[in-house]
């Protein structure tokens, strides 16, 4: 059953981790209402309750909550979209490099590798395997983004050594086009990583992208499901961060290195991202380095 040409989703890991990792309730509902499709591999974890999988050409039903590893590119539909019952949602999304160029190449990586080759054709699995890994997936909510990758990557074993599993034998057509929105996307970071400790409005990215601005803000929100402004301070603060890390430089150089021009407005969003002022990252940070392990 084919719906369609997939619309191109744009997954941005959200501050401070190279994977994103959202949980929902049936309340804020993740399932997407249209056809999308995207570069990154997807694991889906729903506690309970009967649903619908339909991926590329395939359909497929679950009965009491399900675990699905999906790889990249692959079109689908949300999975708990038709799903009424209380339940709970947790999705991560990953590209197969999200620890670099050489992560699946390690030795230690073997059986993981094995099993993003066979998320390609989608991977569903029962018994313990599915509570164990739904019970993990469950605690990284409460864990800070080291140990919830130390969590993923002890998951990603699991997921990738288990015999409870069933292949969903997904015959794909290839999603893997490059839509216009996705180099859309990617000019507007180049323009951002270049251009971001100066102040400049939207207008600026719009027409470096050959859109006009209201146009522009529509398609940012769309793809990235905030808006630019947001996204732009999340980026500094990132490079904030960063710079934190060093031994010399004043929080006000560092305000104003990171592409903020106010220092009380630095210091606002930093805290509303971070949930801490600068000075007590730059604290934290050094006492948690120095701390025995």
């Amino acid at each position: 059953m084919r719906i369609g040409k997939p619309i191109f989703e744009n997954i941005q890991p959200s501050f401070g981790s190279s994977f994103t990792f959202r949980q929902f309730t049936e309340e804020n509902c993740s399932s997407l209402p249209y056809w999308h499709c995207h570069p990154e591999h997807e694991i889906v974890f729903i506690s309970n309750g009967k649903g619908k999988r339909q991926i590329a050409e395939h359909i497929s039903y679950y009965e009491d909550g399900d675990l699905i590893f999906l790889g990249p590119n692959i079109p689908h539909l949300g999975f708990a979209q038709e799903l009424y019952e209380s339940h709970q949602e947790i999705v991560v999304q990953m590209r197969s490099d999200f620890l670099g160029n050489d992560f699946l190449g390690r030795p230690e990586m073997a059986a993981v590798q094995q099993l993003f080759e066979r998320a390609k054709s989608g991977v569903t699995f029962h018994g313990h395997t599915r509570w164990e890994v739904g019970q993990m997936l469950g605690q990284m909510s409460g864990m800070d983004n080291f140990y919830r990758m130390v969590e993923l990557l002890k998951i990603l074993q699991i997921m990738a050594t288990t015999q409870e599993f069933v292949p969903l034998n997904i015959n794909q057509i290839s999603a893997e086009v490059k839509p216009q929105d996705h180099l859309r996307m990617k000019m507007v970071f180049e323009f951002m990583e270049e251009n971001f400790k100066r102040q400049f409005l939207q207008d600026e990215v719009a027409q470096h992208i050959n859109m006009t601005t209201p146009a522009f803000c529509r398609f940012f929100k769309k793809l990235n499901h905030k808006v630019f402004t947001d996204f732009l301070n999340e980026y500094r603060v990132a490079r904030a961060c960063n710079l934190l890390a060093g031994e010399s430089n004043s929080i006000s150089s560092i305000c104003f290195d990171s592409g903020f021009n106010n220092l009380s407005h630095f210091n606002k969003q930093f805290k509303q991202i971070t949930g801490q002022t600068p000075s007590d990252y730059r604290r934290n940070l050094r006492n948690f380095v120095l701390s025995p392990i």
